[in-house]
Formats: structure tokens, sequence, C-alpha cells
């Protein structure tokens, strides 16, 4: 594990690395990111449809294949999902793009 991908382990995606508080906020939901480069980050899903949470997520970084492009995360099917705050999910890396 890189220095970049240390840093990152149990925060937010979006939130800054210099944030004091970068951890999983009371009342918000998230999906656990596994895999690819921002594997072990939450990604605060508060308020999508489950719809929204089946397109999977295109997470703009500069830590994947394509600097400056997305990572590419998406749920396996049938992997059951906890309703309500906290970790509800998982989305798997499937690729990265320009």
């Amino acid at each position: 594990m890189n220095g970049d991908e240390q840093l990152l382990r149990g925060r937010v995606y979006g939130h800054d690395h210099d944030d004091p508080d970068p951890g999983p906020r009371p009342r918000q939901t998230y999906a656990l990111l596994i895999g690819g480069p921002l594997d072990g980050l939450l990604l605060d899903i508060t308020g999508w449809r489950p719809e929204e949470i089946e397109n999977g997520a295109a997470l703009p970084t500069e830590l994947g294949q394509f600097p400056g492009g997305r990572a590419l995360y998406d749920p396996r099917p049938g992997e059951p999902r906890t309703p309500g705050p906290g970790v509800s999910c998982r989305l798997y890396h499937s690729g990265d793009t320009p």
C-alpha cells in the first residue's frame, strides 16, 4: 500500500485529506468501496434511490489508471443491503476510465 492509499483508509470519499474529521457522519448512509484506487473509502449514498445504487458510481480520482479520470464501482448482484444509517452496502471496483 503506497502513502496515498494509506492516507485514504477510513475516510469518506470527497472529504479533504486535511479535514479534521474526515470520517463518517451520524445519520448518513454509506457504501464501502472495495478494491481499486479508492479501496477502503466510504461513499456517502444518503438519499440515493435503490436504482441509483444499482447503477454504481464513476468517481473522479487522481489515483486510478488514468490520473484525472474516474474509478468505476458497482454492486454485486444479489448482495444484501442494510437500510438506514451506517454502511449499507459494498461497491466493487470494476475498472477505470479516462
